[in-house]
């Protein structure tokens, strides 16, 4: 799959909340950023815990815009990001980007810009 497709198909995932397929998209040491309590994670493992207990929380959901090439591995998505609470209250609704780097065809890292 081109990086494109990794990415759409990495967005449909999350979204789906199917971790199990978000992270076959992914490295095994995969460099996360934990945008809702700070910090970054690594690796499947600590990803699905950081998804799992922010599904239990909050309700995102954030739809791919437009991709840009930066580089032979590096690509930004610019993607519109809607967050809302458990009982539908919106609590976030705005546009920023995701830039990725891609190791042997998989995500490898995801920082996020303002």
């Amino acid at each position: 799959m081109n990086p494109e497709s990794v990415l759409r198909a990495a967005y449909t995932a999350f979204n789906a909340r199917d971790v199990d397929a978000a992270l076959a998209l992914m490295t095994a040491d995969v460099d996360w950023p934990n945008a809702w309590e700070g910090g970054r994670v690594a690796g499947h493992d600590a990803v699905r815990d950081y998804w799992t207990r922010q599904w239990r929380e909050i309700d995102p959901h954030v739809e791919p815009l437009a991709f840009e090439p930066r580089g032979p591995d590096e690509n930004a998505v610019e993607v519109h990001q809607l967050v809302r609470a458990l009982d539908g209250t919106t609590l976030a609704d705005g546009h920023v980007t995701h830039v990725y780097r891609l190791r042997d065809g998989l995500i490898a890292r995801m920082d996020v810009e303002s």
